[in-house]
């Protein structure tokens, strides 16, 4: 075979295969590579945190301070005795000399001190020379609906926004996300700050209507009471036998978190319904039921008052026809609107 056409050959086949690599359009991947583009990605920039003023500086106006400082708002604090703003000026907080100095420092204004009339105090003189209008006032004081509801009022005659909260933590708790922080008030004040309160915890808007956040925080307060009482009362029974309360709290969380969870979620639509069909456990049986424990608290010592109160609702319920029903018809009796049928 004559060599030279075998060359050109070869020569021709090398070419053919080398031009498409040199005139074809590169894969989308190729040309995207990160070594050949010169464009940077963009983000948008990170809101910069709101200015918040705190007014009241007990252990909970406090941690209210250091949680907003934490997260990098601009804080302003009045304390009635400025001792306490001492810490938070360390952190980095602006002390007012004035409660006027401290409102008008931000546009939300947090309002954490001893009860209703020491808000009005440092307050109403401000609200009569127009400190307050455009301001959005948050209110975390404790008191009743009422009073939130006067003075959500009080706030829009002064051209303030205002929002009734309900802090359900200990001030150790302030800044967890964990935490609920429950508010009440129009939504678009609530929306237009939830950025900002979330420094705080989680917070949960409830309604419009203002007095819901103290509604609420007085009710979880009292579901509270009563396990912690029922939780007490329980570990009383069971350690006089020898065991110990870190032992029966550990079998006690496990049945509130199953099943004792699983009968409220069962319960509350037959509230909501006022139908309690007693499919799961009836009245009668748990007045039954609660016999034996009013025995065995009596038996070891312990305090029958609490089950005993239980058993009285209980049987009132069954007195009013509600013996063959669930639970859930108690609520009856604790409205007040139980009657016999």
């Amino acid at each position: 075979m004559n060599a030279e056409p075998a060359q050109h050959a070869q020569h021709a086949e090398s070419a053919q295969r080398a031009e498409p690599a040199q005139h074809s359009t590169p894969r989308p991947e190729t040309a995207t590579r990160p070594e050949t583009t010169t464009r940077k990605r963009t983000t948008d920039p990170a809101p910069t945190p709101a200015p918040v003023t705190v007014i009241g500086l007990g252990l909970m106006g406090s941690a209210l301070a250091t949680a907003f400082l934490d997260h990098g708002h601009p804080t302003t604090v009045w304390n009635r005795s400025p001792a306490k703003a001492g810490p938070l000026a360390g952190l980095g907080a602006q002390v007012a000399a004035t409660p006027a100095e401290a409102l008008a420092a931000s546009g939300l204004v947090i309002a954490c001190v001893l009860d209703y009339d020491a808000l009005h105090t440092v307050l109403d003189p401000l609200a009569e020379a127009g400190g307050l209008a455009g301001k959005t006032l948050v209110n975390l004081t404790s008191g009743s609906p009422e009073q939130a509801d006067a003075m959500a009022a009080w706030a829009a005659a002064h051209g303030a926004d205002y929002l009734d909260g309900g802090i359900m933590t200990t001030p150790p708790g302030v800044g967890s996300p964990a935490m609920m922080f429950l508010y009440s008030g129009p939504e678009p004040v609530f929306g237009a700050h939830r950025a900002a309160l979330a420094a705080l915890g989680d917070p949960i808007h409830l309604g419009a209507a203002p007095g819901l956040a103290s509604l609420y925080d007085s009710a979880l307060l009292g579901l509270m009471w009563a396990t912690f009482t029922g939780w007490l009362h329980g570990t009383a029974l069971v350690t006089s036998g020898g065991t110990s309360a870190a032992d029966f709290t550990r079998v006690a969380l496990r049945w509130l978190t199953g099943a004792v969870s699983g009968f409220l979620t069962t319960y509350a639509p037959q509230v909501d319904a006022g139908r309690y069909p007693g499919d799961d456990a009836t009245v009668d049986v748990q007045i039954t039921a609660i016999g034996h424990l009013i025995h065995a608290a009596h038996a070891r010592g312990i305090d029958t008052s609490l089950p005993e109160l239980l058993r009285s609702a209980m049987e009132s319920a069954a007195a009013a026809g509600h013996g063959s029903d669930s639970y859930a018809s108690v609520i009856e009796v604790l409205r007040g609107t139980a009657a016999v049928r």
